[in-house]
């Protein structure tokens, strides 16, 4: 196992639980599968549904203006990814592993 590099990440502060866990095309089989964080979902639903700013949603999730910033982009690029390819979203309730 290789060790760490770079900064671990901290703990998140994600304030809701999602009623279904995936999500999927009809009328057509799905071509494949995206993976969602639930840290990545908190992010788009403070800055996306409630309209906060970035430094705002940060502040709440107890993580940096940066971090956040990456997660909204990751968030985002697997729900269009999704959305374009007919792909299944499925949210993942952990957060992503330190190694």
């Amino acid at each position: 196992m290789m060790p760490w590099r770079g900064r671990r990440r901290g703990r998140r502060w994600i304030s809701i639980s999602p009623t279904s866990i995936s999500f999927g095309p009809l009328g057509r089989p799905p071509s494949g599968k995206v993976f969602i964080f639930l840290s990545e979902l908190e992010a788009l639903r403070l800055v996306d549904l409630e309209n906060l700013t970035q430094e705002e949603a940060a502040q709440r999730m107890g993580i940096s203006r940066k971090t956040l910033w990456t997660d909204l982009q990751r968030g985002r690029a697997k729900i269009v990814n999704a959305i374009i390819n007919g792909y299944i979203i499925e949210i993942i309730m952990d957060q992503p592993k330190e190694e």
